[in-house]
């Protein structure tokens, strides 16, 4: 089939496929806990209808069906392409991710996945290209961005409520690390810490400041304590990352994000953001996963300006529906996604001193920019 033939038919099979119900008809392809969380949001939400769900492991895809028992349990992923669905939800190992996404979008679905898009830049724009191709709304689950205290320190630094900012410091450390052996295996991970906690630390300061261009970046790996060398990359997944970015709007930021680190609680997530009139920081509360405080700082003094509670953990699958609800073409917002995952190859360069032209996983720059680059 030649390549004007197969946009025809990827064009022929979105516009049958196009939402025609004012609540769009969505599988799940991998119900594991994060799945199975975000198939939640959309029940309570009730935005979106779960129609089918998918996973090879029996007990998941049981525990998914006690939340929604009129959904369909398909017994492969080619079996959910088939059903009667507008979008499909994929929470499945990072190295599926792109090639699910792809098929998906090629059958006319829109698609809602799991961070990270895909393991490199190159990965993850051939997701977004195939999307704009089937011109279907594909979303990522950046779900930090949704948490109120995370929007409003956005807000305030955008209207100068700090006035001109220089500085932000990003940290996500964990006290355990996944218990799942493919989190451990670079080809099927992507990466350990850096990809998997980090890159909501990255997407955090870009989106934060409007993503401007990365003039540099500096960082550093370590694993077991050891720093990375080239060689280490082929068979090792970090468990500490470090890493200095200059943004091209005058903002330095520093970050760090590891596994199992002696943190005397379980987690540390913050973000504090320092302009030359103020302070901001959004930051979990007591080692929670769940509930984050934004403090404004002026000086020695400290206001609070957001508590818990805030139920933010399934805003981002909600909000992708609702607005697959209205309209299911491409959004072309998700170009960030391939922007963050070129961020995160660069540093996985420079954390390594790997030669730019190394390989295609690591050294390939993003392909799309910014819509308003």
């Amino acid at each position: 089939m030649g390549e004007d033939l197969k946009a025809r038919a990827s064009s022929e099979t979105a516009a049958v496929r196009a939402p025609r119900r004012s609540r769009p008809k969505l599988g799940f392809l991998g119900t594991g806990w994060i799945g199975r969380h975000r198939l939640h949001a959309i029940v309570e939400s009730g935005v979106a209808e779960v129609a089918a769900v998918a996973d090879p492991c029996e007990e998941a895809a049981q525990g998914a069906l006690e939340r929604a028992p009129e959904a369909k349990l398909c017994g492969s992923f080619e079996e959910l392409l088939a059903r009667d669905i507008d979008g499909i939800v994929i929470a499945t190992p990072s190295a599926l991710h792109a090639e699910q996404a792809i098929a998906a979008l090629d059958a006319g679905l829109s698609v809602f996945c799991q961070k990270p898009l895909a393991r490199s830049a190159a990965e993850a724009s051939r997701v977004v290209e195939a999307a704009r191709a089937a011109d279907r709304l594909l979303g990522v689950d950046m779900s930090y961005r949704h948490a109120r205290a995370a929007a409003l320190l956005r807000e305030i630094v955008e209207e100068g409520g700090i006035g001109k900012p220089w500085c932000a410091e990003l940290v996500f450390h964990n006290a355990y690390g996944p218990d799942k052996p493919w989190f451990y295996d670079r080809a099927r991970s992507g990466g350990g810490a850096l990809i998997d906690l980090g890159i909501h630390l990255v997407d955090l300061a870009l989106w934060t400041f409007g993503f401007p261009g990365v003039s540099s970046i500096d960082a550093r790996l370590f694993s077991g304590g050891e720093r990375f060398t080239p060689s280490a990359m082929d068979s090792t997944v970090e468990d500490f990352a470090l890493a200095w970015l200059d943004l091209d709007n005058d903002v330095s930021i520093s970050l760090s994000c590891s596994w199992r680190l002696s943190l005397g609680r379980d987690v540390a997530i913050e973000l504090s953001v320092f302009g030359d009139r103020g302070g901001l920081r959004f930051a979990n509360v007591g080692g929670s996963y769940h509930d984050f405080e934004l403090h404004r700082f002026r000086g020695t003094s400290s206001e609070k300006i957001v508590a818990p509670p805030d139920a933010w953990g399934g805003r981002a699958v909600v909000d992708w529906a609702a607005r697959l609800a209205s309209d299911p073409s491409y959004d072309a917002a998700v170009e960030e996604a391939v922007v963050v995952a070129s961020t995160i190859d660069r540093i996985y360069r420079a954390g390594a001193d790997v030669p730019a032209a190394r390989s295609e996983t690591l050294a390939r720059e993003a392909i799309i920019q910014r819509p308003d680059a």
